[in-house]
């Protein structure tokens, strides 16, 4: 039976073996996406290390970001109108985005197997599931009767 792996330790393994040294800015960053268990704004990134290491600059946190998403580490979505958020990379999802409250729910990537498959027929676009975001209205929001009617 193998052990399980500690996500923290496999992000730093990962900056290695991509050749790169663990400073102490990317192992505050990599505390902070390992605690965040979700999608959050560079701006919350920064915050949140800036707590653990108050000398880490937004902008060293904005290129990390740039850094892990070329090793693999995390991923970035476009969920609405904000800011691009970021996650660890691993299943891949797509996202529901409520466009009254703004509340986000994950869905397994499987639900868009139908569609993918079609737009590379019709169109031959490969779909990028990492960045998946469907747009509409949620069902506590539809309870209280603000459902979309944009066609």
């Amino acid at each position: 039976m193998s052990e399980p792996v500690n996500p923290l330790e496999e992000i730093l393994s990962t900056l290695r073996g991509g050749g790169r040294r663990v400073t102490v800015a990317k192992r505050r960053l990599a505390e902070v996406l390992v605690a965040a268990k979700g999608h959050r704004s560079a701006d919350e990134l920064t915050t949140a290390v800036q707590i653990l290491a108050p000398e880490v600059s937004p902008s060293t946190v904005y290129r990390l970001l740039d850094e892990f998403e070329e090793l693999g580490v995390v991923v970035h979505s476009h969920l609405g109108q904000g800011a691009a958020v970021y996650h660890l990379a691993g299943a891949v999802h797509g996202h529901l985005v409520c466009q009254h409250c703004g509340a986000t729910q994950e869905i397994p990537a499987a639900h868009f197997d139908a569609l993918s498959r079609d737009l590379v027929t019709t169109y031959g676009f490969l779909l990028d599931r990492h960045h998946v975001a469907i747009s509409g209205t949620c069902a506590l929001c539809r309870e209280r009767g603000e459902a979309t009617t944009h066609h």
